[in-house]
Order: structure tokens, then sequence, then C-alpha cells
């Protein structure tokens, strides 16, 4: 019996020992740190680094997770929308903004672009439905604006034809695109991605680049996100993207499709966002005399009703006002906008057809005016 007690004992030794083995191996791997570390910011794995930027190619931002083409958001990569958008050949699109963790943009006033941190990203997708023959979506281009040593830059990367990646081109080129909107009526468009120079010319005042659409009074709109529909200003807020010291009270811009509003706050609504990043102090149509912001187009000669214009159109001697009340064969504005011309058409440049929505309300604009100009 004695040996059994023996062979008991030694079994006992042995997994003491062996115990006090694995619990040396755990101490030892946790005091060397072999493990691989966890992010710094763990939710939040987008790629942009300042002195690398631009990346060669759009996926290496890792902006979207997943399936490039189907534009999910990364963590903090934030969608966002504005009232009235910039009209560019009817390409639909997909915006989103991201910045820095620990930083956040400061409201300024109602009617001027928020000021944003180093490092910040817009990000703006181009893209039309029912792209024929296949019938699909098909991505044109992606649109990078982002703040670098306190001033904007900008990146374009044009997607290939198999919509599994876009590479960097600030070159400008053109894309025949067909697409049938949802009537089953199919249209042409020899959509224009743009260079660099063509950027600048729509983002500066005094030669200094700008965002053009976040302004508060642009983002005043409820959106839907994952999590439910919120106020942009306010999910903004509630991010970090945006200080919260930003008033309860918003001077926001009309939506110039909502039939509800006046015809005037309609036009005055789209003529801010398509043409008064020109037609204001410092930029590319500053000599003339339209000044198209919303905040100043309350006064209709700002819109030109009733002003002369600074030229004439060769063969319509009839086009006597920028806008004439109640007549639109003598109103340029109406000529300018309903014209491919390219010579005439307005804006010079992002659209290559008319905008035929516009026009119409452009018509009923005008026609409202009912005391004809002198």
């Amino acid at each position: 019996m004695k040996w059994r007690y023996r062979i008991l004992f030694v079994l006992f030794i042995l997994v003491i020992v062996l115990n006090a083995c694995q619990k040396n191996d755990v101490d030892d791997s946790s005091d060397n740190n072999t493990e691989t570390p966890a992010p710094s910011n763990p939710e939040d794995s987008v790629q942009f680094n300042l002195n690398e930027v631009p990346y060669p190619t759009l996926s290496e931002y890792n902006f979207f997770i997943d399936t490039l083409a189907n534009l999910h958001p990364n963590s903090r990569v934030l969608p966002y929308d504005v009232i009235t958008p910039l009209f560019s050949d009817y390409a639909k699109k997909k915006r989103f903004i991201w910045m820095p963790a620990g930083v956040s943009a400061q409201y300024v006033s109602d009617r001027e672009v928020v000021d944003f941190p180093e490092g910040t990203v817009m990000i703006k997708n181009f893209y039309y439905d029912n792209v024929q023959p296949s019938g699909n979506r098909k991505i044109i281009e992606t649109r990078l604006i982002y703040k670098k040593n306190g001033e904007w830059k900008f990146a374009d990367y044009v997607w290939n034809e198999e919509q599994t990646e876009a590479t960097y081109d600030l070159n400008g080129s053109y894309q025949d695109i067909q697409w049938m909107d949802t009537e089953g009526v199919t249209h042409s468009v020899n959509y224009r991605v743009p260079s660099e120079a063509e950027c600048k010319t729509c983002h500066k005042i005094v030669d200094v680049s700008t965002p053009i659409g976040p302004k508060p009074q642009n983002l005043n709109k409820s959106i839907a996100y994952e999590e439910g529909v919120s106020n942009q200003l306010a999910k903004w807020a509630a991010v970090g993207y945006l200080n919260p010291n930003y008033p309860s009270s918003i001077e926001t811009v009309a939506d110039w499709t909502d039939q509800t509003q006046s015809l005037e706050n309609r036009w005055r609504a789209y003529v801010d966002m398509n043409c008064a990043h020109c037609h204001r102090e410092g930029s590319h149509c500053s000599y003339r005399p339209l000044r198209l912001a919303w905040s100043e187009t309350a006064n209709p000669e700002n819109l030109g009703v009733c002003i002369t214009p600074q030229e004439s159109v060769t063969g319509s001697p009839q086009l006597t006002k920028i806008i004439a009340r109640g007549n639109i064969n003598r109103s340029m504005k109406h000529f300018r906008l309903n014209t491919t011309q390219v010579e005439y058409r307005m804006p010079l440049l992002g659209r290559s057809v008319v905008h035929e929505e516009a026009i119409t309300l452009l018509g009923a604009y005008i026609n409202s005016l009912t005391t004809p100009c002198p």
C-alpha cells in the first residue's frame, strides 16, 4: 500500500509544478507584450495621413467598408446632404464627411461655410442609376476636398468600368453615359470629370479654395441615419463634428423643389447653390452685377430683375434685361440657362445639358412678375 501513496504523492507534486509553469507562461506573455496591440482608436479605421495624401486609389483611405461600390461608410464617416443640391447633368450624389478624432468644426454664421478643423475630408460620389444597356448603377467619380495646413486641397478619383476601384486623376476627362429615367426615357450625357483648374474656378474666393455647400443654412434639415432620422446639425454636434454652440434658430434656404414655397424663394434657393459661388465678391464672375447668395437675393436687383446685361447675344437683340418681368423672351438669364452653347451657357462649368426642371421654375418665376420692366 505504501507504494500507492508514494505514486499519488509524486503525481500531486507534478500537478503543482505543471500549474506553476503554465502560470509563468501566461505572465511572461503579458509582460513581454507579444500580442498585437489594439489600435489606439479601434472604432475608426479610416486611413488618412496628411503627409501622404492624396493616395493613388480610393480604397486606400478605407472610407467605405465591404464592397467599395456599395459606399457603405466606415465608422465616423458620416453621410450628409444639402437642402438644394448643385445640378450636375442629372448625376446623383452621395456625400460623406470625416474628421480626425478629438476635433470639431465651429459655427461662423448661417450663410458661411462652417470653420472646419485640420484634416477634415468631404467625400462626394457622383453616379447614375439605370445606366444603359445594363440597367445598373454606375459611379463616375469620387471627389475629395480636404483641409491641409489650413488650406483646402482637391483629389478626384475616377472609377473603373468594373466598379471595383477608383484611381486618382485631376487631369479632367469625359465619359459618355446613357441612363433611363423613372418614366422610361433614355438620356445621353457627355459627363465631364473636372480638372484641378476647373475645381478651383468654382471653389475659390480671392484665389483661396473653399467648400461650397456645407453652410448651416444648407445643412439645417433632417436625414435618415442608420440609428434613425435626425437633424444634421444636431447629429454633427452629437458625434463631435460640430461645436454645439451654434444658434437654435437658423435662417434656412428653401428646397427649390418644394411647391409649397413661393416661386421667388425656390428660385433664390436654386441660384444660391448653382450660381452664387461664382457670382459673389472675389469669385470668378464677381465683375458681373449679379449677387446670388440666399442672403443677398431678397433684393430682386441682385437676381437681375430689370437689370441691363453687360453683353449681347448675336442675333438676339430682344434680350434686353437679365430678367425681364413677365417676359422670358426678353430675359438673358432664361436664354443662358436654356442653351448648351459653351460661349453662352450658364453655369459655364458643371453642366452640358439643360436642366429642364430649373427652366420650368425660372419661367414660372419670370411670368409671376407682372409689372413690365421699363
